[in-house]
């Protein structure tokens, strides 16, 4: 269930070798040191997205911009990439909800659910099911008072006791995907 990144099993934080690579990389990319959005879908290669993909892209950005000065630090870009690669499972959906409650308001309502979903299908590629079947399974199943909205409390618990849930979310909203496309570089550089 747990997604460990190749064979380095461990739990541990990202180690210095990774770090200099990512340090390198970032580097090169962006030599000021501070990567604005444009850049970032720069790096990560992602052009002509349609509106949907555009905005999740935008919302990634800004959930990693932690101080919200508009750019990514190397600090910041790090504590994201460690998050992602080797994070605690309750840190991952902290995170993920953030990602989803894109109005701030500390609630995941089925609109913002079904448009990041969308967003990411368009990213990763298609799953097996609609970014409506999704949204609706997942109120189904952890939207315990039925009031249409997600609550921290309500997502982290109502993911937490469902493995098939749990499983699914982890691979929906895998990021290493975006981390992979970062570590090999862009595929189509001129």
């Amino acid at each position: 269930m747990f997604d460990t990144m190749g064979a380095s099993g461990s739990a541990d934080d990202i180690n210095a070798m990774e770090i200099h690579h990512w340090y390198t990389k970032f580097m090169k990319e962006c030599p000021s040191g501070q990567l604005c959005l444009h850049e970032f879908k720069h790096v990560l290669d992602l052009h002509g997205l349609t509106p949907e993909a555009n905005s999740y892209v935008e919302q990634v950005f800004h959930t990693f911009d932690m101080n919200k000065d508009g750019f990514i630090d190397f600090l910041e870009f790090i504590a994201a990439i460690n998050l992602v690669i080797r994070g605690k499972i309750d840190q991952k959906l902290k995170w993920y909800f953030k990602l989803y409650d894109a109005d701030g308001n500390g609630c995941i309502d089925k609109k913002e659910l079904l448009s990041i979903f969308a967003a990411i299908q368009a990213i990763n590629g298609q799953t097996n099911m609609t970014a409506e079947e999704f949204t609706n399974m997942i109120f189904q199943k952890i939207d315990v008072n039925n009031d249409g909205e997600l609550t921290l409390e309500e997502f982290i618990t109502g993911v937490e006791r469902d493995e098939d849930l749990m499983e699914l979310i982890t691979k929906s909203f895998d990021l290493s995907n975006v981390i992979k496309v970062i570590q090999n570089g862009r595929r189509h550089s001129i």
